[in-house]
């Protein structure tokens, strides 16, 4: 990910190729999930599992960061506390 890099809001229209890399495979990771019937839901230490990152404070937090970015853009939904999924909509996440 490019430092400063910024996540637009999510409205009708935009997939995830509009994010810089490491926020779309947070999101392609997420939706793949939904469209598998796996459960949506995830923490930030199963994301940094799967994405391949070494699941230390320091890797993991840098998830977290990233998945509250994307929920504050409407990209992603928090279900529960530090638990992230695809919203039926993207851009309807609360």
């Amino acid at each position: 990910m490019v430092a400063g890099s910024i996540v637009p809001v999510w409205q009708d229209g935009l997939n995830a190729a509009v994010l810089a890399p490491d926020y779309q495979r947070i999101v392609n990771l997420l939706a793949d999930r939904r469209r598998s019937g796996d459960e949506a839901a995830m923490s930030c230490q199963q994301l940094a599992g799967v994405l391949g990152l070494e699941v230390v404070p320091a890797k993991v937090e840098g998830v977290r960061s990233k998945a509250k970015r994307l929920v504050a853009r409407g990209w992603l939904m928090e279900e529960s506390p530090g638990r992230f999924s695809i919203p039926d909509v993207p851009g309807g996440g609360s």
